[in-house]
């Protein structure tokens, strides 16, 4: 567990048990300064309606329980015993679970601060992507509730430690400031000297783009603020992004079926076509027509499985073609996300019945309409698809209506219950591992890829909870990967920044109104057992995790 935010540093005892009694459920864990033994540790674990606190020696040399195993660092004693559950147990035998990080906040909202990252990533990053003189602050590995000040000098890191004593900041043998940032601030006024003689100035900050999801809003100030520049934190990112796609083109990504003389009319924009080693291709095809397996549609696949195909709006022409993508691929789920005509602009051709037409046929498919439910925002069309004579299948259209020609949603909350939506149908849906959620607008690139992120991060989220980071710029480079162009604007990036903040503050109203405050028992040590290994459980056999949903 890389991701040290269980370490709160200025935490007792009494307030950690209110902490995890308040906010957590059985497993949720976190490590704070010993008060007793000055150097040490103690990992406090809620377990049912107690908490129990575990104390973790510090040598000097290593990191153990008082016996068992030992770790060069904390982070690898609490890695070990979070990802080798059955070994952290009391001496009754109870096996203690750490199943959930009570998350620390971070010291300060400044997007130069990079949290967790090890001195290796640190260094990885200044030397490839930053400038001289450019610096970064983060989280130290070997002095928890320290912090180092990493900057850039010509062709190699320095790296200064910066104490942390009773909120107070410092560096060795300097003053002390209140706020992280007003330390910061001095170093940039005033140059540093290391041990060696060399003078360390600070330049230019290397921001972060990963995020606490906790701090959105903070995060979102900071970037909507200039600075005096030219420019917003948003317009920075965004650009960097552009350049990461440049990059990419020369490097990898050859779009030659569609740029096909045979395939140039089922482009809705010429230059707008899938990369040949993402594209989806057409399986029931004549033998040796050239082009006949060409759809402008791209396969998505996010880094934690789930899978989407993003295309453009039908042409006339590629509706049977879009119908037999939907058949092949197994898709069952549609998100539409521009309307037919927008600013007297055709911007996909009707490609599904209504309550009027009742059915439609092309080539080997038929295309029936079932019903039609209209939302304030959204429609949703339920449809058969049937191939045939083979069994018809359920197809759910759910269709956007109110995004603007021009520019983003007014209001994020519509979008995000839109994509809700769609998860209760798929969680509804068929038996089985559900198809690709196939996604489109006009182009295939702009609203379909601020759909498809917007949807990536959310589920990251209700997958991991509250305390998790996340990478907005990343994200949309990974799914750039897939097909160029993905998010099309700044006002599309930044759109995606407020709508993470406002599932983020609905996901902590929901969590509030699941808590409950239970009696406080008096605080105590639990008596562990031998921490030799002990027998892994068996597959399967390990007390399940609790839903991120409930």
């Amino acid at each position: 567990m890389s991701n040290r935010k269980w370490f709160h540093p200025h935490l007792s005892g009494p307030d950690a048990e209110r902490l995890l009694k308040a906010h957590g459920f059985d497993g949720t864990f976190l490590v704070r300064p010993s008060k007793s033994v000055p150097g040490d540790y103690t990992l406090s674990v809620r377990l049912g309606p107690e908490v129990r606190h575990i104390k973790i020696q510090n040598t000097g040399d290593y990191y153990d329980l008082y016996g068992g195993e030992t770790f060069a660092t904390l982070s690898e004693l609490i890695s070990y015993y979070t990802e080798n559950e059955g070994q952290l147990k009391e001496r009754s035998g109870e096996v203690i679970y750490l199943r959930q990080p009570m998350p620390c906040d971070d010291p300060t909202s400044a997007r130069w601060f990079h949290g967790q990252i090890s001195g290796r990533e640190c260094e990885g990053l200044l030397l490839s992507q930053a400038q001289d003189g450019s610096f970064l602050v983060r989280s130290s590995q070997h002095n928890p509730g320290d912090f180092v000040l990493s900057v850039r000098c010509k062709d190699r890191v320095s790296h200064i430690m910066i104490s942390c004593k009773a909120g107070q900041y410092s560096f060795p043998g300097g003053d002390n400031f209140n706020d992280l940032t007003a330390l910061v601030d001095y170093a940039k006024k005033t140059p540093l000297v290391e041990t060696s003689g060399n003078i360390v100035h600070l330049k230019q900050p290397f921001n972060a783009t990963k995020v606490d999801v906790r701090n959105l809003k903070d995060r979102i100030a900071a970037m909507s603020v200039s600075a005096g520049k030219s420019s917003s934190g948003f317009l920075e990112e965004f650009e960097k992004l552009q350049n990461m796609e440049q990059d990419l083109a020369k490097a990898s990504s050859a779009r030659k079926e569609g740029e096909r003389p045979e395939n140039k009319a089922k482009n809705r924009y010429k230059n707008i076509l899938p990369y040949d080693r993402t594209r989806v291709v057409l399986k029931d095809v004549p033998p040796g027509v050239v082009g006949a397996d060409y759809i402008n549609a791209s396969h998505i696949q996010s880094p934690r499985g789930r899978a989407y195909i993003a295309c453009q709006g039908c042409l006339k022409a590629t509706v049977p073609a879009f119908w037999q993508m939907m058949w092949e691929q197994g898709a069952t789920v549609i998100a539409m996300v521009t309307n037919e005509v927008e600013g007297g602009k055709n911007k996909c051709a009707r490609y599904y019945p209504d309550p009027k037409t009742k059915s439609m046929v092309h080539g080997k498919y038929t295309v029936e309409h079932v019903s039609e439910q209209v939302f304030p925002n959204f429609e949703v069309r339920k449809m058969t698809l049937s191939k045939e004579g083979q069994p018809k299948r359920n197809i759910t259209q759910f269709h956007y209506l109110t995004w603007p020609d021009h520019g983003v949603p007014a209001n994020p909350t519509d979008l995000i219950s839109f994509i809700e939506s769609i998860h209760e149908q798929e969680r509804r849906g068929q038996a089985g591992a559900p198809g690709p959620l196939v996604v489109h607008c006009s182009a295939g690139i702009g609203r379909t890829g601020t759909v498809i992120v917007l949807d990536m991060l959310m589920s990251q989220i209700m997958e991991i909870g509250l305390q998790c980071d996340i990478d907005i710029q990343e994200m949309v480079a990974f799914v750039r990967q897939q097909r160029s162009g993905m998010i099309q604007t700044e006002a599309q990036y930044e759109f995606l920044y407020k709508s993470l903040e406002q599932f983020t503050s609905v996901m902590e109203q929901r969590a509030r109104a699941r808590e409950q405050l239970p009696h406080m028992p008096q605080e105590h040590y639990g008596n562990l057992a031998d921490m030799a290994p002990a027998p892994m459980p068996a597959p399967g056999h390990a007390p399940p995790l609790p839903s991120r949903r409930q």
